[in-house]
């Protein structure tokens, strides 16, 4: 079965973790302890057989077992009952001089025999001499450069494996009872440390779009934890301010549409009332053809900056003259009624060609300059130039209209924003024109930058590459 809880999964990987550690600490002490155990007794046994080597100059028919007791207790720290000694001749043959307190014997092998003629000890552990096996060490006698002699000195390795069983046992009862300990050690450290998930997911749960203004509580301990709710909340202030402006900006469109489609719909309602003449059908049907124009051009606007956030708005990619732009753009605004009583003006004009939509980059111009002049009082002045800046083409669109404060400025981009001073004076647009602006500068690869003071006009600078 597929474990879902994070907990336990972490307190599962925890024990198995525990569980290999242990057996591989508890593997490589116990060939420690084998091994410490095998090397102790050799070492034993080299010392006593050292230790009744110098005893044979004497004659060993001088010794007796006490004597041999003696040498195992000084050695081992006890006389064991089960020791084992001979001594041989150099061809092997038992000396019968040497006293034999065990009943036991051990065998002389060919290996040992052949090592000892060449002045080497040999260590063998034998089978059958008891219950269990027995370690056994031949060592060659040497005088005066030859060998005289040969003894063998052995021991049981009962105590070996008795040590060794009672590690295994101790083991055995340990380690389940170490797994079971660690193991709900790690569940409660596993559900203590993921308490404030469960926190976060609470909150979580509370949150929807229309309770986007709570947060997740931070520990503030600067751990992983506390990065996440961090994370989160900034998602979520994200996601709050792009629901606010969703929310703003269907109630602003829904705004800008209602207004034409109730002139229009007054306007049809009041030709329907009674008989009209020609001339005031014709009146009437042509004044609801200008508030469907607009409806087209509010909607083609909203259509084009949803593109333009999707990454979808398409755009040609070819040569285009901006020095003619600028020269279309004001030739076409300059015969516009409400550019009448202003002073619009075309300053210099450097020829530069840029890669782009010639149709989009008219409309961006177009936008400014409509922009200038709607903020421009009677009398003013609007100003059309280009020049090239470095790598950069600079389209310039400047007026002296209201001017901008600086709160403003950082508004005046945003979808449906107009200026306090132009909302009170009733001027025409739906505040779509700058952003749509922007929209298509940036999609060329450029920008657009203002500089404004209240009452001393406003210049828009647009900043278009010079190579794609």
């Amino acid at each position: 079965m597929r474990l879902r809880s994070i907990r336990a999964r972490l307190t599962l990987w925890y024990t198995s973790l525990l569980t290999v550690t242990f057996l591989l600490l508890g593997g490589t002490a116990y060939g420690l302890l084998v091994y410490s155990l095998s090397h102790d007794m050799d070492a034993a046994l080299s010392s006593v057989a050292e230790a009744l080597a110098k005893q044979a100059p004497r004659g060993f028919a001088t010794s007796s077992p006490p004597d041999i007791d003696e040498v195992f207790r000084r050695f081992f720290g006890f006389s064991p009952l089960d020791r084992y000694f001979e001594m041989f001749d150099p061809l092997g043959r038992r000396d019968p001089r040497w006293p034999r307190p065990h009943s036991g014997k051990m065998p002389l092998t060919p290996a040992a025999l052949k090592n000892a003629s060449e002045g080497l000890p040999t260590f063998e552990s034998v089978e059958g001499l008891g219950q269990y096996p027995v370690r056994v060490l031949t060592m060659p006698v040497i005088e005066a450069g030859r060998v005289t002699g040969l003894i063998q000195v052995g021991m049981s390795q009962e105590s070996l494996y008795e040590t060794r069983r009672r590690f295994l046992l101790t083991m055995a009862t340990v380690l389940p009872l170490g797994l079971l300990l660690a193991g709900g050690g790690g569940w409660v450290l596993a559900r203590r440390a993921l308490k404030p998930v469960d926190r976060m997911t609470e909150a979580a749960h509370r949150i929807s779009a229309e309770h986007l203004a709570e947060r997740l509580e931070a520990t503030g301990s600067g751990d992983e934890l506390d990065r996440l709710a961090k994370t989160l909340n900034e998602m979520l202030s994200r996601l709050d301010a792009a629901f606010r402006q969703i929310r703003q900006f269907s109630a602003d469109a829904s705004h800008e549409l209602q207004t034409p489609l109730t002139i229009l719909k007054g306007e049809l309602e009041v030709a329907l009332r009674s008989p009209r003449s020609p001339d005031e059908y014709q009146r009437i049907l042509k004044s609801a053809l200008e508030e469907i124009d607009r409806i087209a051009h509010l909607v083609e606007g909203l259509l084009l900056l949803a593109r333009a956030d999707a990454g979808v708005l398409r755009m040609d990619d070819r040569p285009v003259d901006l020095a003619h732009v600028v020269e279309e753009v004001y030739a076409q605004a300059k015969i516009h009624p409400r550019a009448q009583p202003i002073d619009l003006r075309l300053g210099p004009v450097e020829r530069v060609s840029i890669q782009g939509d010639h149709e989009r980059l008219r409309r961006l111009l177009l936008n400014l300059v409509d922009n200038g002049i709607k903020y421009t009082p009677p009398g003013g002045k609007v100003t059309l130039s280009l020049h090239r800046d470095g790598e950069w083409a600079a389209l310039q669109v400047s007026d002296t209209g209201i001017g901008l404060t600086p709160e403003e400025q950082e508004l005046i981009f945003q979808r449906f924003y107009r200026a306090a001073e132009a909302r009170s004076r009733g001027d025409g647009g739906a505040g779509l024109g700058l952003c749509i602006a922007r929209s298509i500068a940036e999609a060329h690869g450029g920008s657009i930058q203002i500089t404004s003071a209240p009452g001393h006009g406003s210049t828009f600078t647009v900043l278009l590459p010079l190579h794609s």
